[in-house]
């Protein structure tokens, strides 16, 4: 062979060489990239070719699919249905041929399309069969009831969320957030229909912002409802040895290192306080206290315990609530008094009420109970898995009869069961909001239920935002708690009928 013939045939080989490096290059190394391309629309072609599985609770779909019929979807041959899409809408959020999917629509999408590597096999004798490739189903562990009882509490406030966990092994029951939106609003391809209904529900065109999942990604000051955490903290820092002894608690109490008077609400008994009356009627002065004696480091330690400063995935991710860990001693007595920076999600709050509820042991929340293939066979099943331990089970004990206290007779008594053998513990609290406290309060109140036998089925969280309220209305024990009773009382009746 010449020489200009031999530089040609080099020449052509490294071209086949640089395509086959270049095609295997496309096909192994960047295939998941390309795959998952939101531009790539064989990806959204695929995904709405065939019904997606279904999102279950208590044995039946909140989800459903429908055919497009062509009008106006294009090459979409499916779209996502949704039964009372506006209620489990924090649960499920949405998938939409135009806007893509979130939360468990989006993190378990490859079961509910079929594409999960987990599936392999099935889709493998499916495509040998010439059978339609179908998704499986996320069967979660909400309970029915106990969330319409939520939704349809926060409805009567206007904004708001809720959060329900069984404390015995971290199981959400109820995650409720309005203003809500219904995902079927949304879940074709039409700009006239789907993208009109987007449109309405973005922020900037809706200030009560529908979108938010208020149980999960908003953070609010927590009010007096933190005093249940500062006080495990005195408790499991040795700082107070039992409910009824009198507490160190000078009133008028003044910040320290400051000239400024911590101020109670009302004229209320708060000098030298026992726990259990501090939190009954709750003292401000009394656990602004407690936090500066056990101080900033043990008082950060024990709010982590519970959970604060960490994200939380249930799947779902929820956000960190915050206990600030660089105070001076005036903002450590305002912090553990929930004011100062401390921030929490619903989430959180029915965390720490689970905690004290469950003996001290805080289980891992999670929401999705098992993962199931297309002919129900179970491919993954989430077991309860303990997170920390906050309290001992003696302090914890001691703080059930506290809490126990508040809803016998101090400000939680809205929340009261009057059923046999059921025993409520609570906490109320009103959070300043606004420059000054200037603008209406947020309401709360975080609960458990105990049975006859002494287990404890339910924790719940209640936050009410009332901004048309008299702002003298305005209390936890009067906005939140009888939500809180409401969503307890659909878990307690459903477990008296099991």
């Amino acid at each position: 062979m010449n020489k200009p013939l031999r530089r040609i045939a080099i020449f052509c080989g490294l071209l086949v060489l640089a395509l086959l490096i270049r095609d295997n290059w496309l096909q192994y190394v960047m295939a998941d990239d390309l795959k998952n391309d939101p531009k790539n629309r064989r990806v959204a072609i695929a995904r709405y070719g065939t019904p997606r599985g279904d999102i279950i609770v208590d044995g039946n779909p909140i989800t459903g699919s429908t055919k497009t019929n062509g009008d106006g979807y294009n090459d979409f041959e499916y779209k996502r249905t949704y039964k009372d899409g506006a209620m489990w809408a924090p649960v499920t959020g949405y998938a939409s041929q135009a806007f893509g999917a979130t939360q468990l629509e989006n993190i378990e999408d490859g079961i509910l399309t079929g594409n999960d590597d987990r599936l392999f096999f099935r889709r493998t004798l499916d495509m040998i069969t010439g059978k339609k490739q179908e998704g499986g189903n996320v069967v979660t562990t909400l309970n029915a009831a106990a969330q319409k009882a939520a939704y349809k509490g926060l409805l009567k406030q206007g904004k708001g969320a809720v959060a329900a966990i069984n404390p015995e092994t971290g199981a959400i029951l109820a995650l409720a957030s309005t203003p809500s939106y219904d995902p079927s609003t949304f879940a074709g391809n039409s700009t006239k229909v789907d993208g009109k209904a987007w449109t309405k529900l973005q922020k900037k065109n809706n200030p009560d912002d529908p979108m938010l999942n208020r149980a999960l990604r908003e953070i609010y000051p927590p009010g007096s409802t933190f005093k249940v955490v500062t006080a495990a903290a005195a408790l499991e820092h040795g700082v107070v040895d039992s409910a009824d002894e009198k507490t160190d608690s000078p009133l008028p109490y003044t910040l320290p290192d400051t000239t400024t008077e911590l101020k109670n609400e009302g004229n209320i008994p708060c000098k030298d306080a026992t726990l259990r009356e501090a939190l009954r009627v709750s003292c401000n002065t009394v656990f602004g206290k407690l936090g500066v004696d056990v101080g900033k480091e043990q008082m950060l330690e024990t709010a982590k315990k519970f959970g604060f400063n960490s994200e939380q995935f249930v799947p779902i991710r929820s956000s960190a609530s915050i206990f600030p860990e660089k105070m001076d001693r005036p903002q450590t007595a305002l912090s553990s008094i929930g004011q100062f920076e401390t921030a929490t999600t619903p989430l959180q709050m029915a965390m720490v009420a689970s905690a004290v509820a469950n003996d001290g042991t805080l289980m891992k929340p999670y929401m999705v109970d098992k993962l199931q293939a297309p002919n129900l066979d179970v491919i993954e099943q989430t077991d309860p898995e303990e997170m920390s331990k906050p309290l001992s089970e003696d302090n914890a004990q001691i703080l059930q009869s506290i809490m126990e206290t508040v809803v016998e007779k101090g400000t939680g008594t809205n929340a009261q069961i009057n059923e046999g053998g059921v025993t409520i513990g609570g906490k109320t609290g009103t959070a300043q909001r606004g420059v000054d406290n200037s603008e209406n309060p947020y309401a709360w109140f975080i609960s458990y239920a105990k049975v006859e036998d002494g287990s404890s089925p339910v924790a719940v969280a209640v936050v009410v935002e009332d901004e048309s309220a008299n702002r003298d209305d305005i209390s936890g024990g009067g906005l939140a708690a009888p939500i809180a009773r409401d969503v307890m009382k659909a878990v307690l009746d459903g477990k008296s009928g099991s």
